[in-house]
């Protein structure tokens, strides 16, 4: 496995003086947004999409300081109920596949999306229950006439690019947010659908990365890792639980906060998840996310690298001589 980085945390750099920057912290891979809520700071499509030179520019500054690009992400909601935020996520996922054909890229990192509650909603509706029931008739009709037939089409599309690992980061506030939904619209969809498994998000919703690392992993299911961490703050849990619309800044009121890698969760724990991963096959990229705010970027990414190459495997597992 390699440890990557979301390159979004270093938009204001150039792109050559990040790879610079990332290569010199020990980073082996680099995560590039191509647009929607990422931005496209470092990797943007109408700069590069049939321009074989750029193209070629891009992948040699890559190479050149020894990495490897792991995914293109372009997280957005291309499910919305606001067609002209709806047809910008659209246009920028599907810019995407064609640029990650042209780079040779293998993943995709996105959103599911999240629907409104029927054809005239002017926002999303993320369903957290089932009853009263008009809910579940909410979640019928957002499977039925909308999630499941608008991504059939579009790993199809997909497909005619050679793009095979459409990774959805399970994320609370659209349909896809934990393993069961993943699943389910995999089932539906096809196996080109898999995870961009965040353990971020999962922690906070009562989800053991480790179990859910299993289930994922049995069916092959996981295509690109996030290294990003949680800490939950159980005297808030236990008077209001884990839903909490309260902005990030108010960490001593959240229940829950994002963290750097090692600080939310105990390096047992990271030692665990890459465990699970070595056990389930997947030899690819850890890519950290830095979203800590009681850490500088500088800081806090060289403190969650540090901790992933003291956790890592790296060399290949040897036949079982004990047995």
């Amino acid at each position: 496995m390699k440890v990557g980085v979301f390159t979004v945390l270093y938009q204001q750099l150039p792109f050559e003086e990040m790879l610079d920057k990332v290569a010199a912290m020990g980073i082996e891979a680099v995560e590039l947004g191509t647009g929607n809520y990422p931005g496209s700071a470092h990797c943007d499509p109408d700069a590069l999409l049939d321009q074989p030179e750029n193209i070629k520019a891009l992948k040699k500054a890559v190479a050149d300081r020894g990495l490897v690009i792991s995914a293109l992400s372009c997280h957005g909601n291309p499910l919305h109920p606001d067609k002209t935020f709806a047809k910008q996520s659209h246009d920028t996922w599907r810019k995407t596949v064609r640029l990650a054909e042209q780079l040779e890229v293998p993943v995709i990192n996105a959103f599911s999306g999240c629907p409104g509650d029927h054809p005239g909603a002017k926002y999303p509706n993320w369903v957290t229950c089932s009853w009263p029931p008009d809910y579940l008739e909410i979640l019928k009709w957002q499977w039925e006439e909308v999630v499941i037939p608008y991504w059939r089409e579009e790993a199809a599309f997909a497909k005619t690019h050679g793009i095979t690992q459409i990774a959805f980061e399970m994320h609370p506030g659209f349909v896809v947010y934990n393993p069961e939904t993943l699943l389910k619209l995999r089932e539906h969809v096809g196996d080109a659908i898999g995870a961009n498994f965040d353990p971020s998000h999962l922690l906070w919703q009562g989800i053991d990365p480790v179990e859910a690392i299993k289930l994922l992993g049995r069916e092959k299911a996981i295509f690109h890792v996030h290294a990003k961490d949680t800490y939950l703050d159980e005297t808030n849990i236990r008077k209001n639980g884990v839903l909490d619309t309260k902005h990030y800044s108010q960490i001593l009121d959240r229940s829950w906060v994002f963290r750097t890698v090692g600080y939310g969760q105990s390096e047992k724990m990271w030692r665990d998840i890459v465990s699970a991963l070595r056990a389930v096959g997947y030899d690819y990229v850890l890519s950290i996310e830095h979203e800590d705010m009681l850490a500088s970027i500088d800081e806090g990414l060289s403190k969650a690298v540090a901790l992933l190459k003291k956790v890592l495997f790296k060399e290949e597992l040897p036949e079982m001589w004990w047995a």
